[in-house]
């Protein structure tokens, strides 16, 4: 199986698009929420540039679903569409192709910068807006209504959950100037959440909370410390997923559920360390794979050793080097990948198309 990621605006408008897409992939997992982005769309007829300026649910907004709440999805202002997914999605199906619905969870800057409180903030008090904390009961309820929300009344083959926990310090914002300016322990330490949720979760664990944040600031924490930290955002990650699974599963029953995901506990970000009971909730695993070296295949490795099929997440965009791709999938499948996830189809230019195919060919190979 192959599919390939794209945004409702790269087929709405663009009658070619899903017969491109049928050239390369078996499935289009398409954003039915989605957050802020500047897009290129170089094969699109009538644009090259979207602007969507916050995070949004690419779905009818309805006030009885948000009202009361302190969270709230918010529409497309860029969009005329009334229902950019549903309309995307059903050109889709209709084309012979099936659609995931990509879900992101808690990456929301709009919310965290009006609500600081729900954000994820580190042991020096900067808050990271762009990442809702899911220690928060409100961020869960949040989470919850936006994925049944994404499903509610469409069609779908499959869901795709990403963001389904915390990120932490990397976030590639607007003028980041932050690459290669820290350790990866010390990103570790520093994507630590520090609120005054998670600090109620450690002072339950017979943590001292100030003690913990000394700890952080002087890269000097305890084993013991630190696996007691990790297992409080694990359980704060498992609440966030049961409620998001429950929402999703009443709107789609019956329809495969995949986690985007990280073998490695620690992981923040778009794909969240795997806990210990993550892999018995779902259907798969998406992993991230996009660099093209033997970590990648580690990474697939990893996962499948949960027994769970494997879905390697692909880039084929620059810099990527396009004659590394066919070796690169071959090596996931051998890992265990059972299937390849293609970045981006919407992204890509007309001398990134052919490698799509080219990619897909491997996969099938």
């Amino acid at each position: 199986m192959v599919s390939g990621h794209a945004y409702p605006w790269d087929v709405l408008g663009d009658p070619d698009f899903a017969g491109r897409a049928a050239e390369a992939v078996d499935a289009v997992t398409l954003a039915a929420t989605y957050h802020s982005v500047r897009a290129a769309t170089p094969l699109h007829p009538a644009r090259r540039v979207v602007d969507a300026r916050y995070a949004a649910l690419y779905r009818p907004i309805r006030a009885a679903a948000w009202d009361g709440r302190l969270l709230r999805a918010a529409g497309p202002a860029w969009m005329t569409e009334q229902d950019p997914f549903g309309t995307a999605a059903s050109t889709l199906r209709a084309a012979g192709l099936a659609v995931n619905a990509w879900i992101v969870l808690t990456h929301n800057t709009r919310l965290g910068l009006a609500h600081p409180e729900t954000a994820v903030v580190n042991c020096f008090g900067e808050r990271y807006p762009y990442a809702l904390c899911p220690a928060h009961p409100e961020v869960r309820a949040y989470a919850a209504t936006l994925a049944g929300e994404a499903v509610r009344d469409v069609a779908v083959d499959g869901i795709s959950l990403e963001a389904c926990g915390q990120l932490g310090l990397v976030h590639l914002g607007h003028h980041e100037k932050t690459d290669g300016a820290w350790t990866a322990a010390e990103v570790r330490l520093l994507s630590v959440c520090c609120c005054a949720s998670c600090r109620s979760g450690w002072r339950a664990a017979g943590l001292v909370p100030d003690s913990v944040v000394a700890g952080l600031r002087a890269g000097s924490m305890s084993d013991d410390v630190m696996a007691a930290v990790l297992a409080n955002r694990h359980a704060n990650a498992d609440a966030l997923r049961a409620e998001v699974l429950g929402a999703v599963r009443e709107r789609a029953p019956g329809v495969p559920i995949t986690l985007h995901a990280n073998p490695d506990p620690w992981a923040t970000g778009p794909s969240p360390g795997l806990t210990p009971s993550a892999a018995t909730d779902v259907d798969a695993l998406l992993v991230p794979a996009w660099p093209t070296t033997e970590a990648s295949a580690e990474v697939v490795r990893q996962a499948a050793a949960t027994g769970l099929p494997v879905d390697a997440y692909v880039t084929v965009l620059p810099p990527v080097e396009a004659d590394a791709v066919p070796g690169h999938v071959a090596r996931l499948r051998a890992a265990g990948a059972a299937r390849i996830s293609l970045y981006h189809l919407g992204l890509a230019g007309p001398d990134r198309q052919k490698l799509l195919r080219i990619a897909a060919a491997a996969t099938l190979g």
